[in-house]
């Protein structure tokens, strides 16, 4: 019985982590969501990827705005995978995935009018916690930071 309420606690905590993710997602300003969304389909595309990610959480924010409603975005963040397969639709019940490391991204790109610019490209770059340097995204990012 007491292992039934301790896996019955664990589950719960489990299941608000992610609501509270999701949560944490839709509370970003339109701008940081946009990148986020970029990076989710960055890593959606690659074959090797078989688990449904979400946004877990915001790491360092930077929004430079130039004038004539032009703005220079960077957001580092971590997604973590879920138990739902790649591709699912409603991720409403999609618990997280505790025995996967997080996945820390970097994004950074121009918008104007709210809107992502293609030009310059976006920078998108996504590893696997262990991996990432902070050499890595800082060396790479091709836009002034705060």
């Amino acid at each position: 019985m007491a292992a039934l309420l301790l896996l019955l606690l664990v589950s719960a905590g489990v299941l608000l982590s992610s609501t509270e993710a999701q949560e944490a997602y839709n509370k970003l300003p339109d701008n940081y969501r946009k990148g986020v969304d970029l990076a989710l389909q960055q890593l959606n595309s690659h074959a090797g990827v078989k688990h449904h990610f979400l946004f877990f959480k915001s790491l360092l924010k930077s929004d430079i705005e130039s004038g004539f409603d032009v703005s220079y975005i960077y957001h580092s963040f971590y997604l973590k995978a879920t138990k739902c397969p790649k591709g699912t639709v409603d991720s409403t019940q999609c618990k997280f995935r505790n025995d996967r490391p997080l996945i820390d991204c970097s994004v950074c790109y121009k918008t104007f009018a709210g809107e992502i610019e293609k030009d310059p490209k976006p920078y998108i770059h996504c590893v696997h916690k262990p991996a990432l340097t902070e050499v890595c995204w800082i060396a790479s990012c091709p836009f002034p930071r705060h």
